[in-house]
């Protein structure tokens, strides 16, 4: 098939907060989603990542939660009993956008890394929706792809030990959806990076 039959990918950086290590006995708290960019057969066109946003805060699903990873994000178990969205409403909101943002193109879910988010995002939209618009494998990892570039050890990496010039000038918050954005940044600087040696990603 040629490269320019092939749909263009849309990378979608996404980030959650969570009240343990895995979903199911434990709950996805907030989902932030912001649109990093398009990559089609001319390369990759980086998007203003607070342009196309998406947030929710999510009830929990159990009782059950890890103080340490609750902590973390800083979220209210029981205000969000009270005030957050239905996982079944918010997961087939989130869908609808990610159909709405990337109509022409494939969505892409990116994350940093995307072990974790990518664990809770596919449980919660299977569970609650009964399908996912990224499909069941159409994730990046951002750890994996800077190491591929830099030709390093995948467990080498991490943002300290990254070139300033592709880390974002946000802080990292732990509120999801500043942190969608951060690494929606992180993700076209490492796209548009050609690798060690070549200084600054271009404007």
């Amino acid at each position: 098939m040629s490269a320019r039959r092939i749909k263009p990918s849309l990378y979608i950086s996404v980030d959650i907060e969570a009240d343990g290590p895995i979903p199911g006995p434990y709950s996805m708290l907030s989902l932030g989603a912001a649109v990093a960019g398009t990559q089609d057969a001319d390369g990759f066109t980086a998007a203003d990542p607070e342009q196309l946003t998406f947030y929710r805060e999510l009830r929990p699903i159990s009782d059950e939660f890890v103080p340490e990873a609750l902590a973390v994000s800083g979220l209210d178990r029981e205000r969000l009993r009270s005030e957050a969205a239905e996982p079944a409403l918010a997961l087939a909101e989130f869908s609808a956008w990610v159909r709405e943002v990337s109509a022409g193109a494939q969505p892409v879910m990116c994350g940093y890394p995307a072990s974790y988010d990518w664990t809770f995002l596919y449980w919660y939209l299977i569970r609650f929706t009964g399908a996912s618009p990224f499909g069941h494998s159409g994730c990046l990892d951002m750890k994996t792809l800077y190491a591929t570039k830099a030709r390093v050890p995948l467990r080498a990496v991490a943002k300290g030990t990254m070139p300033r010039h592709l880390l974002s000038r946000r802080s990292h918050t732990h509120h999801a959806l500043d942190d969608a954005v951060e690494q929606a940044e992180l993700l076209a600087n490492l796209m548009l990076w050609p690798g060690p040696g070549s200084g600054p990603v271009p404007d």
